[in-house]
């Protein structure tokens, strides 16, 4: 199943790839995490046609000043997981995050503070409030999930664009 892509997406040579069971835990950690943002690196390999995504590692979101609608890795997590990804022969290829009670869409914080030029950043929109009730994490879901390739030279010129998402039984 590809998601986010029809057959004039200019980027479906630069998809990505991931096993249903990675997919739903991306998900799935948006919904424990709710009404916070969840964050995580996307783990496997970059190759010309996209990236494939074999690892979806949860990271702890540092962001306490405004966990709801922000999200941080600090340094130290990402630089660990990022030599034990290496240690198994992975890259890392992107990122989530979770909006809660927010579309799957980017926002012009998320192209602020995205700056792993090339690399996937994945948005799964979870809904708590909204449809469930009053703020009710045992009773939210995970709506939408969609991808955006940071794309660009430089800080100057970045840019976010839809990147259609593979979902496959496994990889």
């Amino acid at each position: 199943m590809v998601l986010g892509a029809n057959r004039f997406d200019r980027n479906l040579d630069r998809m990505l790839r991931m096993a249903q069971a990675k997919f739903d835990a991306i998900r799935r950690h948006g919904e424990q995490t709710y009404p916070h943002e969840c964050c995580g690196v996307l783990l496997g390999h970059r190759e010309e046609e996209g990236s494939i995504v074999l690892e979806a590692w949860p990271a702890e979101n540092i962001r306490s000043d405004a966990a709801h609608n922000r999200y941080g890795i600090s340094a130290q997590e990402l630089i660990r997981i990022q030599q034990q990804a290496r240690g198994g022969g992975l890259d890392i290829v992107g990122f989530y995050h979770s909006h809660p009670d927010h579309p799957a869409e980017w926002s012009k914080t998320d192209l602020e503070e995205a700056h792993w030029i090339g690399y996937s950043y994945v948005i799964t929109g979870v809904n708590g409030k909204a449809e469930y009730g009053e703020a009710d994490a045992l009773r939210c879901r995970a709506i939408e999930t969609n991808s955006f390739l940071l794309s660009g030279t430089g800080e100057e010129d970045k840019r976010f664009e839809r990147q259609p998402i593979e979902v496959m039984a496994d990889v």
